[in-house]
């Protein structure tokens, strides 16, 4: 099975969390958390750093490491780096997503998160407040 190396970010800002909906794709209409692909000679950080800026427009700067999801899709395993991640600069521009929502970690549960990222929003109560 083809595996696929992706990162993620968990943005937060004012003690909510980004999440975002997929307008493309197999998985179009699902909500994930922003990221992509891992390239060849990038660290899962400089994929993040880069993916996020050309998705959505702007800066993070990396907090700390939240957890490696491993999952198992029908076609190819994800392995999912996730970061915590606040914004640096710019304006959030949806360049790829159909939409996205600042949700509070109790409101986690209302958008219907892609399988891998839902084993990350357990993850989510334990952290702090805020970043």
């Amino acid at each position: 099975m083809k595996t696929i190396q992706v990162s993620a970010a968990i943005i937060i800002k004012e003690n909510k969390i980004l999440a975002t909906q997929r307008g493309y794709g197999e998985f179009k209409n699902g909500w994930e958390f922003p990221g992509g692909k891992i390239e060849e000679g990038e660290t899962a950080e400089q994929a993040l750093i880069r993916e996020i800026n050309e998705e959505l427009n702007v800066s993070i700067e990396i907090k700390s490491k939240l957890k490696i999801v491993e999952y198992n899709y029908p076609g190819f395993h994800l392995t999912m780096h996730c970061f915590l991640c606040i914004i640096t600069s710019g304006t959030l521009t949806l360049k790829e997503h159909k939409s996205a929502r600042w949700l509070c970690k109790e409101e986690l549960d209302v958008v219907n998160w892609l399988p891998a990222d839902r084993e990350v929003i357990s993850e989510l109560a334990n952290i702090s407040k805020e970043l």
